[in-house]
């Protein structure tokens, strides 16, 4: 069996393949960023990686039976304030998806991207591949709440079982964690907001989320320090990176590369990741 992963990033998608036990001959990787092929080689050296999406032609590869990939979703994203749709530069990648999965012809393929996109966009890339999507909340696996919608031509896809798991149980008791010092906290209804400034703004970095309940999206392209939990004894301390490794459903240490690992790398590609355990349910119907 001949895998093809398209914007591959750190290769989840291999993660998800080995969760299920589904083999596979080969893996081809489609990837630019340095950082997250070196990660992808630490852990599957056998991962054969073609560069760059828009220089890649079907004709030069084997017969490829599962063709996987999410484009960039920053053009698409409601987390981005003018959005250009799938006429972005960057979001804009998906018809190389399109143009690679006619070219390749494989028996099944996946294609994941935001759930906040608008109905348009969503229209345009359900008739250019055929087939409608499904939106799977990552929330159902794991303790994050991660909103994508998946068109694949694999049959009988369904939600996957609520397991219930809330932030207390990706906590890792054995690393050291750091703990801040909050004033004048406040609740709301997105965890524990606190006000470091003095004159009422409340970003990202001082928002913490309750132990009982689920972390939002990772965000990507920011550090680890913004992931701040709340604990029943009032306390807030950051996530350390084998819980931000698990909110992603990944093994502990997948992204470490060690000495000289660059923090604000590290954390961009954990946020811009598949859910492994999402991504393993859709598999398990092949099966």
């Amino acid at each position: 069996m001949n895998i093809l992963s398209l914007f591959d990033g750190i290769s989840v998608a291999q993660i998800a393949l080995n969760k299920v036990g589904i083999k596979y001959d080969n893996y081809y990787a489609s990837e630019i960023d340095e950082y997250a092929k070196s990660i992808t080689q630490k852990n599957y050296p056998r991962t054969t990686q073609i560069g760059n999406v828009t220089e890649l032609k079907g004709c030069d590869l084997p017969k490829i039976d599962l063709l996987v990939g999410g484009s960039p979703c920053q053009d698409l994203s409601i987390a981005k304030g003018k959005r250009e749709g799938l006429s972005g530069s960057r979001s804009s990648l998906f018809y190389e998806y399109v143009r690679i999965l006619k070219e390749t012809n494989p028996k099944y393929f996946i294609f994941e991207n935001v759930e906040s996109m608008s109905d348009e966009n969503k229209n345009i890339i359900t008739k250019e591949l055929g087939v409608s999507p499904i939106m799977i909340d990552a929330s159902l696996v794991s303790a994050q709440q991660r909103k994508r919608y998946f068109w694949t031509n694999i049959q009988g896809v369904i939600q996957p079982e609520d397991l219930g798991l809330t932030v207390r149980h990706i906590i890792d008791t054995s690393k050291q964690r750091k703990y801040l010092n909050p004033k004048n906290v406040i609740k709301s209804k997105r965890g524990v907001k606190w006000d470091t400034s003095g004159k009422g703004y409340y970003s990202q970095n001082d928002r913490a989320y309750s132990i009982l309940g689920k972390f939002p999206t990772i965000p990507t392209a920011r550090t680890i320090t913004k992931l701040n939990v709340l604990f029943e004894d009032g306390s807030i301390g950051v996530l350390n990176w084998h819980e931000a490794e698990r909110l992603q459903c990944i093994p502990d240490g997948y992204t470490d590369l060690g000495i000289g690992n660059r923090v604000e790398k590290r954390g961009a590609v954990i946020g811009n990741c598949f859910n492994a355990d999402v991504m393993a349910h859709i598999l398990t119907f092949i099966i």
